[in-house]
Order: C-alpha cells, then structure tokens, then sequence
C-alpha cells in the first residue's frame, strides 16, 4: 500500500486529544477514530531533540549507532551504515516524494526514483528536484533564519518577489494567500500575532507540497511540520496551566496566548483534511501521522531578552581564522554550528576554551572532521552590563557578532522534549478500525514501512511489527 508520512513533529496525545474534544467533528477526531493508534516511544540516548530522533525513525537505529546530533554534520559514513528509508526505498524501485523530512541536503546523487525532493529548512543550500521548485525553498530559507527565535516583520524582498511570480504554477492555493492577506491585516491590529508567520511557512509549503502528490502519485510520500511543536514550546502554559504547580507567567500573558496551541492544530488538520480527500479517491494510499517524541510541561518563567549570535561571520571574526578556514552551519537558536579546517582547530579550540560571557565558560560539542556547536543563548541579561571576554581580552557587544534580542512574546520554553510521541495509520482501504493506544518504538518504523513495499529489511535493523493489517 501506498504511503503517506505526515511528520507533525513533537505533538504528543495530550495536545491530540485536547484538540478533538474541542473539535470532535474534525478531520483529525475522524482519522483518530477510524485509525490504529501508537504511542511511540524514543529510546536515543542522552538530550533529545528532533535532529535526534527524527534520524532514529528514518534509519531504524537509535543515536547510539547513527551518531546524528547536528544539522550540517556530514552524514556520508551514516549513509553508508544505516541508510535513510527514503534512500533504501528509492534504491529498490519505490518511487519516492520528500519535502522538509530533517538531514535531507544535499540532495541524492541518483534522482530517477525521487518524484520530488525538497530538503529542510536548514539545508545549506536551496536546491531541489525538480529545479522549479528552488524559487519556494529560497524563500523558504530566507523566512526559517529571520523567524529562528524572534518572527520579523519584514518578508525577505527579493525571495518574495521571485516566489510570488511562480506561485500558481508551484501550487499555492487562493484560500491560502487569503489566509495571508487576513494574516498581514490582523498583525497590524494585533501585533503579537506577528507571531503566527512561523505557522504559515507550513501553510504555503504543504499546498507546495500536495500539488507535487496529486501530480506526481509517487508511492511513499513525507511532508515535515514543526509549527504545532514551535506553538507548542512557547505557549503550553497559556494552554495547560493547571500542569504546573507554579506558573510565573501573568494572566495577561495567559489569555493573550491561550488558543495558540489549538490555532497551529486547526492549521494542521486542514493539512490533514486535504490528504484525507486524497486518500477517499486514491484508496491505493494510507496516510501515517507520526511524530518522532512528544513534549510536556517544564518550568514556565518571563523572558524579556535573549542573547545570542545573529551573525556569525562577525562572530567568527573574533577569533582571527581567516574567512576561508571555517564555513557556518545551519544551526537552530541557541545552537551555533560551525565547521573549522583541521590547520585551524587546535587554535580554534584554544580560543574557543577562554570565551566568557559574564564570567561563564560556553559550552560547545566537537564531533568528527572539525564540526562545532555551541550553546549561546543567556536570557535576562542587563545589556549595560554584558561583559563578553576572549582571550582575556575584552570584546564590545556590538563587535561580537551576539544581540541582546527583545523576545516578543516574553517566553521561553514552557514545554520540552519526552520519548512519548504520537503515530496514527489511517487506511480505510485495509479496513483498519480504531483501537487501544500500544506502544511502538521509534526504531520500528522503518522495518514497518520497508515491510509494507516489500523491500528487505536489513540485518541491523529491528524486524518490528506490521503496521497496516
């Protein structure tokens, strides 16, 4: 059977089950209903995060053999190992449509099995297959590194420029750039709902998305969203207060915030609405909505700043390498990747052992062929009182390449990552009926597809469980 991979990334069964009691005629209540429930389960090792555990679903083994920890890692040895399921498809004649799914760039070498491929919003570059399709992806881009932490106001001009010339021809649907243009209108009314932008970078990527399904009918398809797990860690305590014992967030601030979590939920179940109608006159199809992990409450607490670097190139300046001895990585706030010639990295790491802001050391990761990640982000701070030391050396903050950032919506992460995610099949075809939530492990996902297409499973991998019977 044909396969549709919805990755709703980070969205647990408390954040489902709330949404369809509010919403119990919803096209998610109905798939809820109708479908075979899990709840998955991440058995990677150590701090979890989507780059973590996305990899151990796509490769079947956990971060103790796949070792992926960063976006910009070169992942040619992991290839080699544990290929991607994409990948393993494609090599056995599965004709295969990808758009977003993490740690996709640089694109395959071989595209004659890949109907379509648009890599993540932290590829390095913006090519895709089929080349059309790039003119979307800069824009793309452009919008994931101005809305990291911060949503912007400004739309990266010439990228808009260009994407809107080719919209109707990529897809982009006349309800959805009303929905913009609503958007643009409420944000001058209501300036915080500048902060739903990062929602509709899903919104105009899925219509993108599906006009390549409908057109193209590969036989497995995945579609990546991160706007419910983004809403989500901002905006839990306006929307589950009752989860902690001492929430140190206003009330203003609640009621502000409170139907965000269920704004980027409606959003997702017009995506899934859209593929249910797919699938009732293409019954070849199921569609599968997974997520790698889930999340639940932590501390909740005001933040009114943030300090972290915005322009790395300065940043680097500091540390006197010369431009061409490092090249930057993508990396997601407060995270800062970069990769060092192996002539530079023992001075690198010299220097990199004294930085100090406020007196604290910084911690940073090294992996394999000189690849570094910091972590830079320090809420709260003073500015007039921000000291930013380098080789006992004194460095103004406006010469560190770091911003004090204002935070909009006066928030950090009031929910973080739990192994418990969320993994519903919907196939009416197969006659699937609605069942008790089991459990499954992420590392079982693979096998399960490889096994629906008929293709071997490898020896390093689990032999799961079949999913669609």
């Amino acid at each position: 059977m044909k396969v549709i991979l919805f990755e709703l990334n980070e969205v647990p069964y408390k954040v489902i089950q709330h949404f369809c009691k509010l919403y119990p005629e919803s096209n998610l209540a109905k798939v809820l209903s109708k479908g075979r429930k899990y709840e998955t389960y991440a058995e990677d090792q150590g701090h979890l995060s989507p780059w973590i555990t996305w990899p151990t679903v796509h490769r079947g083994v956990t971060n103790e053999k796949h070792y992926i920890s960063d976006f910009g890692q070169d992942l040619a040895e992991q290839e080699e190992q544990y290929p991607a399921i994409w990948n393993l498809l494609a090599k056995n004649g599965v004709k295969v449509g990808l758009f977003g799914s993490l740690h996709t760039y640089p694109l395959p070498g071989n595209n004659d099995n890949f109907s379509f491929y648009v890599p993540d919003t932290f590829a390095a570059g913006s090519e895709c297959f089929p080349k059309k399709l790039e003119t979307f992806q800069k824009f793309n881009l452009a919008m994931a590194r101005d809305n990291s932490r911060v949503v912007s106001n400004k739309i990266p001009g010439k990228e808009a420029i260009n994407f809107l010339m080719k919209l109707p021809d990529m897809g982009l649907k006349f309800k959805t750039a009303t929905d913009i243009a609503t958007q643009l209108v409420d944000e001058r009314i209501n300036k915080w709902k500048v902060v739903r932008r990062r929602t509709y970078q899903s919104i105009i990527g899925f219509d993108i998305f599906y006009k390549q399904l409908e057109s193209k009918k590969p036989d497995f398809v995945t579609f990546f969203t991160n706007h419910v797990a983004s809403s989500q860690h901002r905006y839990w305590a306006a929307s589950f207060p009752d989860d902690y014992e001492s929430l140190k967030l206003g009330r203003e601030w609640i009621e502000t915030y409170n139907g965000e979590i269920v704004y980027t939920m409606k959003k997702a179940d017009e995506m899934i609405g859209k593929l249910v109608k797919f699938i009732d006159k293409n019954p070849e199809y199921s569609l599968w909505i997974l997520s790698s992990m889930g999340q639940q409450a932590v501390e909740a607490k005001e933040i009114y700043t943030d300090l972290f670097v915005t322009n790395g190139k300065k940043f680097m300046d500091n540390f006197d390498l010369g431009g061409s001895y490092y090249e930057l990585k993508p990396s997601m706030v407060p995270q800062f990747n970069v990769q060092v010639h192996v002539d530079k990295r023992t001075e690198f790491e010299e220097k990199l052992a004294t930085l100090r802001i406020n007196d604290q050391s910084v911690n940073f990761r090294q992996k394999a062929e000189g690849f570094y990640s910091l972590d830079i982000g320090l809420p709260n701070l003073d500015e007039s009182k921000i000291k930013i030391e380098l080789m006992r050396q004194l460095i103004p903050l406006e010469h560190s390449g770091m911003e004090n950032v204002k935070i909009q919506d006066r928030c950090g992460a009031t929910a973080y990552h739990i192994p418990q995610g969320s993994f519903i099949i919907y196939a009416p075809a197969k006659g699937l009926n609605g069942n008790e939530v089991a459990n499954i492990s992420t590392v079982d996902i693979a096998p399960a597809i490889l096994r629906n297409f008929n293709v071997a499973i490898p020896d390093y991998m689990s032999k799961g469980i079949t999913l669609n019977n």
